[in-house]
């Protein structure tokens, strides 16, 4: 139950839309409880999830790609606000900008930033995840936040 708001995160990230993340969580929540005897005693759960929620993440992309869909984007019914519970009108516009300026990266930079910086991940265990070197995942990892860092001082948004 603690890994759910960091599912929610990461899912929120790979497919854009809410609808899709929550339809993404779950499906990886089941796909664990069917495989838990897969599950290697010692391994880290969130790496472990991670890796089954991006595996799921793909088999749908390929899918969708096959049969010329494209996962929805936000829209009308995609609120384009922050956390309400967030205090400050300023601070709701940062973190939106945050937001977007996330979203708005490569594929792979945005995946290391979410693994890495939102949910503290190692290098080693993001890069495990994503199925990559982890001189791969750093490159990635440098790309993504000199881009947000960039991205957010134009915005005059203080990171």
């Amino acid at each position: 139950m603690d890994l759910l708001p960091r599912l929610r995160r990461f899912a929120r990230v790979l497919v854009r839309s809410d609808a899709d993340a929550h339809d993404l969580v779950q499906e990886t929540v089941e796909r664990a409880l069917v495989k838990r005897s897969s599950f290697r005693p010692g391994t880290r759960l969130d790496s472990w999830a991670f890796t089954i929620m991006r595996r799921i993440f793909i088999d749908q992309t390929r899918s969708n790609a096959r049969w010329a869909r494209v996962v929805a984007p936000a829209d009308e019914r995609t609120p384009d606000v922050a956390d309400a519970a967030m205090a400050g009108e300023a601070l709701r516009a940062d973190a939106l900008a945050v937001r977007d300026a996330i979203q708005a990266l490569p594929d792979d930079q945005r995946l290391a930033v979410a693994l890495v910086l939102i949910d503290g991940l190692s290098y080693a265990e993001a890069a495990r995840v994503l199925g990559v070197p982890a001189g791969t995942l750093t490159s990635r990892l440098v790309r993504g936040r000199q881009t947000l860092v960039q991205t957010l001082a134009e915005q005059g948004v203080s990171a």
